[in-house]
């Protein structure tokens, strides 16, 4: 029964990673003079990106962000807990080492599990996303849901094998085995479930939108679903030096998958019987929208400027150049 993936909600697109289905495109996608350079050109020539020393330190697909680069990411970070806050989630630090049982029961251990690394001697796993810990949180418990869905938002150090992307996207940061991100996490009533959905893509939006990104929203395809999710939403920017939208970020509606094999309960009404949560999760932040905004925000003289909501968090600064 645990090898079951999740059942897939009516109206998503059948078919594989190439069958999504676009809802709807936003912005102006940027255009310059001659050829874009790419984000880890534009990196390495201000000093913010090192992967020379990454791959030294620690091997391929490490790096370390340096200066503005590490102030950019803290402060899209910091941006992200604002719009989360403004919209009534509860912050969490959680931990990105679980037990096997949390790791199963959000359903990272079927067909993904290339993708964690395993401490053998502690029989504990590297969470590759907050959204392992933050399902934990209320495992084995009945919640109380009568005020409305429990919010919860998990900043944390994000670790992927990267098992079986040999070859694929070796440059710079686009794929690369540890990373920041900023998760959101939703317990609800499954009623309510589908609507809660929208909601969390369109915090995303409002995120890319503010940044000056322009981007997609796809509906995924089944077949391109990962096992917990019944629906999933990927919101991917245009990324200049590739002329092609990639993924920034995603959001999943995982029905009541993840509440049923970590036995998370409500009560729909006073004295009732308890039924399984619904449970969604979406990025509001990762290391890789560096890789949009350092090319779409790129100058003719190779400097890149910062979005206006972003500077606040970076001591004022407004442009990103070598000198």
């Amino acid at each position: 029964m645990g090898a079951l993936p999740n059942l897939v909600l009516e109206g998503v697109p059948a078919g594989g990673e190439e069958n999504f289905a676009t809802l709807r495109e936003v912005g102006t996608i940027p255009t310059f003079a001659g050829e874009a350079r790419d984000h880890q050109e534009l990196g390495e020539a201000l000093d913010i990106l090192d992967m020379e020393r990454g791959v030294k330190v620690s091997g391929s697909r490490f790096y370390f962000l340096k200066g503005a680069g590490a102030l950019m990411e803290m402060a899209l970070m910091q941006l992200g807990m604002k719009v989360a806050l403004e919209n009534g989630f509860v912050p969490l630090i959680p931990p990105t080492l679980v037990k096997p049982e949390i790791m199963q029961g959000t359903g990272f251990l079927g067909e993904h599990s290339a993708e964690v690394y395993h401490l053998g001697e502690d029989d504990l796993y590297l969470t590759g996303t907050s959204e392992v810990a933050l399902a934990g949180y209320h495992s084995d418990e009945i919640i109380d849901l009568s005020n409305g869905p429990l919010r919860y938002v998990g900043l944390s150090t994000c670790y992927r094998r990267e098992a079986g992307s040999y070859g694929k996207d070796t440059r710079g940061i686009i794929r690369v085995h540890q990373f920041q991100k900023l998760e959101m996490f939703s317990y609800i009533d499954p009623a309510d479930a589908e609507a809660e959905h929208e909601r969390l893509v369109s915090w995303q939006e409002q995120m890319l939108q503010s940044l000056g990104l322009a981007y997609r929203v796809i509906d995924v395809a089944a077949g391109d679903l990962g096992t917990s999710a019944a629906r999933k939403y990927d919101v991917e920017a245009w990324i200049p030096s590739q002329s092609a939208y990639r993924e920034l970020t995603s959001t999943s509606n995982c029905t009541t998958f993840q509440s049923r094999r970590l036995n998370i309960r409500h009560r729909p009404e006073k004295d009732a019987s308890t039924e399984p949560v619904a449970t969604l999760n979406g990025t509001l932040a990762t290391t890789r929208w560096l890789v949009a905004l350092l090319e779409t925000h790129q100058q003719p003289d190779g400097s890149v400027l910062v979005p206006d909501v972003l500077q606040s968090f970076m001591g004022g600064l407004s442009v990103i150049s070598a000198s």
